[in-house]
């Protein structure tokens, strides 16, 4: 069917509907996610990580991520580089080094942080990222519409896209294993599989308690310093090095600060300015749509 002004018109109002209610799903994420002490965590202990690499292979195989076997996921030469999570890689691992003595060498899993205050979540005007209440910013890929603000708003720079897929492209990252009845208290396939217990899943203040009281029974082995506790007001992954976050993976960030203040501010001036014309072609569509069955209208538009 070709597009007339009458289609235009049709489609310029469930454009206007869509992006207005992409603008409310902002202004409500405040409300969505309120602190729930219910919600659910993971503290990563990364004195005690060895890299291993198991939690990368069990993501793999909780998603489907790739073909690759176990075997595969025992090369320790990718720490020569670094990693960031992929469309094929929900989780990855990395190595960093002591600043006093390059000798020491440590690794971090890194994957989705699962935001108290998510800017992704802040930053979709339809509503395809989502912040459940027991702690996961789960993806809805049946509405998103690709503009991957997402990845843009993302301090963590963790959403990836399949730009390769020209059909049905996604945005992917960690689902904090969502589908395996997290709700319930099923812990995460790469929690599970830790030998090392460097991963804890519980209740996201039960960690905060617990990684306290690692800091204060062992202040020589840990900096005092909870990342995620706080940051940007707060995450669902928190952790505890040996040495200041700034020589790790994790980026330094304002406390108490969530990032959805900052980029709600900028989309609801963008799209305050456009409510009005979208408002009038919403209007006008919806009169081309009444009057379409309109015999007369009908009979005049043959003439």
């Amino acid at each position: 069917m070709s597009i007339n002004r009458r289609n235009f018109l049709e489609l310029a109002a469930l454009s206007s509907v869509t992006i207005l209610a992409g603008t409310a799903n902002g202004e409500a994420v405040k409300d969505i996610n309120e602190y729930n002490k219910n919600a659910f965590g993971v503290l990563v202990d990364t004195t005690v990580c060895i890299g291993c690499r198991k939690c990368e292979w069990a993501c793999n195989k909780q998603h489907s991520l790739t073909h690759k076997d176990k075997h595969a996921f025992e090369d320790k030469s990718v720490f020569k580089e670094h990693r960031r999570p992929t469309k094929n890689a929900y989780t990855v691992v990395n190595q960093f080094f002591s600043p006093d003595d390059p000798n020491k060498k440590y690794t971090m899993k890194i994957q989705c942080m699962h935001c108290v205050e998510p800017a992704c979540v802040s930053a979709c005007i339809v509503g395809a990222m989502e912040k459940t209440e027991h702690g996961p910013v789960i993806y809805d890929s049946w509405k998103c519409i690709g503009c991957r603000y997402c990845m843009v708003a993302c301090p963590f720079q963790i959403p990836a896209y399949q730009f390769d897929d020209p059909i049905d492209p996604k945005v992917r990252k960690c689902t904090f294993c969502f589908e395996r009845n997290l709700e319930a208290g099923n812990v995460p396939a790469c929690v599970e599989i830790c030998p090392t217990e460097a991963l804890t899943f519980c209740t996201r203040q039960e960690l905060i308690e617990l990684a306290h009281q690692r800091l204060e029974a062992n202040p020589d082995r840990y900096v005092d310093h909870v990342y995620g506790e706080k940051e940007i007001g707060g995450t669902s992954w928190m952790y505890l090095a040996p040495i200041g976050f700034k020589y790790t993976e994790l980026p330094n960030l304002p406390s108490d600060e969530p990032i959805p203040e900052h980029t709600e501010e900028i989309q609801h001036g963008i799209f305050k300015s456009f409510a009005i014309p979208l408002g009038l072609y919403g209007l006008l569509g919806f009169i081309m749509r009444t009057l379409k069955n309109n015999p007369k209208e009908e009979t005049k538009n043959e003439s």
